[in-house]
């Protein structure tokens, strides 16, 4: 295990919650990620899920808020979580604001000057860090799915579109579907990807869902009813439901009554997204 350094290690659920540190060759920069071994993976190989984070976060919400262990353990699969962002790179500004620069990649491989160097967080999710999970850990590499919250479930969802057959399966919580259509999304894309809004539709679900043309997906959706950024129009899952309805691309959404945008909501649900990938990772 050259290339990693391991950070923590936690016996949980009989399995090992541990967290390795890397030189990412992507990203140009020591990065974190928190990597779940469940009891079975001492003993052969296994599938992956992997979860992308939303704003602000860093691989530690996932591995210490979400309570996936048991689960992951019950149905002997990996869980990785990386960080959400480059760190530590030094670039002006990428500190003022929480939904831009650092815990806030989105994502993309930025094409602006000053942003394109480190920030291609998509070529280092869908390519730099599953080869290195294949090459140190007991995986079954081609049986991976992908999951992920707010900016994360548009991670998530963007992944499995753009790369048709990759993930076995995908699911969300209270994802960001319509980036170019919500201010969040406007900010982080004219930032990173430029004004021309004709480029940014390559990082939209919707925008991706209408031109989806690949394997059969069953998308699985959570999104809590009193989450404020739901009302702000910051998320906008209807907008995935009408284009994948359009599409005929099965889609689950459950609105989920007085659930927020928190940790406590997915913990609530994330049992339910774990069955939902061992499913079609055990197919």
């Amino acid at each position: 295990m050259a290339s990693l350094t391991e950070v923590s290690s936690n016996k949980s659920f009989g399995g090992q919650q541990k967290v390795f540190s890397h030189e990412s060759t992507e990203l140009k920069c020591t990065m974190k990620f928190g990597v779940y071994l469940p009891p079975a993976a001492s003993g052969g190989k296994v599938p992956v899920i992997y979860w992308l984070s939303g704003l602000t976060c860093t691989e530690q919400n996932f591995v210490t808020k979400a309570g996936a262990q048991k689960y992951a353990a019950d149905h002997s699969l990996i869980i990785v979580s990386p960080d959400t962002s480059p760190r530590g790179v030094n670039i002006e500004g990428e500190d003022d604001s929480y939904d831009f620069g650092s815990g806030a990649g989105f994502y993309v491989d930025a094409t602006q000057d000053k942003w394109q160097t480190n920030y291609r967080m998509y070529s280092y999710i869908t390519q730099e860090l599953p080869a290195l999970i294949n090459e140190n850990f007991p995986t079954i590499p081609d049986k991976k799915s992908i999951m992920g919250h707010s900016m994360g479930g548009h991670g998530a969802l963007i992944c499995t579109l753009k790369n048709p057959g990759k993930y076995c399966s995908v699911s969300a919580f209270s994802p960001i579907c319509n980036p170019v259509n919500c201010p969040w999304g406007q900010k982080a894309f004219n930032g990173y990807l430029g004004a021309d809004q004709a480029v940014w539709k390559a990082y939209d679900a919707c925008e991706l869902a209408r031109q989806y043309n690949g394997p059969a997906l069953d998308i699985l959706v959570d999104q809590g009813k009193a989450d404020n950024f739901l009302t702000q129009k910051q998320l906008l899952p209807e907008n995935l439901v009408e284009v994948c309805s359009e599409k005929k691309i099965p889609i689950t959404l459950r609105m989920q009554e007085d659930y927020d945008h928190s940790y406590f909501f997915i913990a609530s649900f994330i049992e339910d997204h774990i069955q939902h990938h061992a499913k079609h990772l055990k197919a």
